[in-house]
């Protein structure tokens, strides 16, 4: 018998005991699903996370004194915590002696803050930057208008700030800010520049702040009582091991860390978070798919078992077939079809749904849209795999039925 013919009679059988396929089919479905839309999501996690890790900048790292992602029990916060803080002397002397670079920024923030003018008031959801002229081209920012903050502001500390689109939206609606007041903490600056905007992220704001310099941030909040952020760019993709040894080797020297003790400072990049984050959603694929495995082994057995009683209300017909002139082989492949074509319909759909689901809440979370096809083609591998395996048994039982017997059966 052709193999379209084979196809076509299995998906008849299927049509004629609609129920029994459709119960049959759940057990694929919410295995497949489960796996594909855990994936989904993840993947466009994956993405998100690496888009925005991504801003730091073309050979661009970071040394602050508390890890970017923090991994361990209780305890290991205690130990980051009790660190002594980075600060701003400490930061100039390295920027001083440090030789193998291209640009330092010395960043100060303070969060939660306030943004005001004379004609509206932000959230509290706002935070507050001291920076060098050096911040662009080490956190791969860009002015939409105006300029950004100059050297001869940080020397002579000056009342000025760049403000976020998220600030220009609610402080100065439909005006131009550049020249204007802003109120930070009671102290009036003169925005004289706006930040490209960036939007959200993970449902965060990449917009919602301000950037005065770092000398005029100190007139504030003063001077060394918070840890100071570093932003680094290497020369070059090839020395950016070698600067970051040679940054870890001065500071360790100005911070007075002795030899053999581990560093009391963190330096993270783009490629050493996201290996971070890659190692860690890599425990909840193996997790999806252990349970997903569990689920098509359980929908598997659930396939043999229909596939069974299937070869035992149909002993009569596989005996009139095989009187006529079947041949073993075609009624193996029949009821081996059958078993595949289940699991494959059970499969794509499995992963449609999962896709989108998986999809749909990735957008909740302000994830870009991902089509896993590594694991769809692996969910289809699998899905026959489940048929094959699960389907060879009832087929071969079917398959060696005399002819004889099967038309006397009752």
């Amino acid at each position: 018998m052709p193999i379209s013919e084979i196809i076509k009679l299995s998906l008849n059988t299927l049509r004629t005991n609609k129920l029994r396929a459709i119960l049959t089919l759940l057990g694929i479905i919410i295995g497949v699903f489960s796996i594909i839309a855990i994936m989904t999501l993840l993947n466009a996690l994956q993405a998100g996370i690496e888009t925005g890790l991504s801003e730091l900048g073309s050979n661009t790292y970071q040394v602050q004194k508390f890890p970017a992602i923090q991994m361990g029990g209780p305890g290991s916060n205690a130990k980051y915590r009790n660190r002594p803080n980075i600060t701003y002397d400490q930061a100039v002397r390295l920027k001083n002696i440090a030789t193998l670079y291209k640009y330092m920024s010395l960043e100060d923030y303070v969060y939660e803050k306030t943004f005001k003018s004379e004609f509206d008031k932000t959230n509290p959801n706002h935070y507050l930057g001291g920076v060098i002229p050096e911040y662009l081209e080490c956190n791969n920012r860009a002015i939409e208008t105006g300029r950004f903050i100059s050297q001869t502001d940080v020397n002579y500390a000056r009342n000025v700030a760049v403000i976020g689109m998220d600030v220009v939206e609610k402080l100065f609606p439909n005006m131009n800010p550049i020249g204007k007041q802003i109120i930070l903490d009671n102290h009036p600056f003169e925005v004289i520049g706006i930040f490209e905007p960036k939007g959200e992220a993970f449902g965060q704001s990449n917009d919602n702040f301000a950037l005065i310099p770092i000398t005029a941030m100190h007139k504030i909040y003063g001077k060394n009582e918070r840890t100071i952020n570093i932003a680094i760019q290497a020369p070059s993709k090839e020395e950016f091991d070698a600067s970051v040894e040679n940054i870890i080797s001065v500071l360790r020297v100005i911070r007075k860390v002795p030899p053999g003790e581990e560093n009391n400072f963190e330096i993270y990049s783009n490629e050493s978070l996201i290996g971070t984050v890659n190692s860690f959603t890599q425990y909840f694929k193996y997790g999806a798919g252990f349970i997903s495995f569990i689920s098509l082994l359980a929908a598997g057995i659930g396939i043999m078992n229909i596939m069974l009683v299937s070869v035992t209300e149909r002993t009569k017909e596989i005996g009139i077939r095989k009187a006529i002139g079947a041949k073993s082989k075609s009624i193996l492949s029949q009821f081996l079809i059958e078993a595949i074509i289940l699991c494959q319909i059970g499969g794509l759909i499995g992963i449609f749904l999962g896709i989108v689901t998986g999809n749909l809440i990735g957008l909740f979370l302000q994830t870009p849209i991902i089509i896993p096809y590594d694991w769809v083609v692996i969910g289809l591998v699998v899905c026959s795999s489940v048929g094959i395996i699960f389907g060879v048994y009832p087929a071969y039982k079917a398959a060696k039925l005399n002819p004889i017997d099967a038309l006397r059966y009752e």
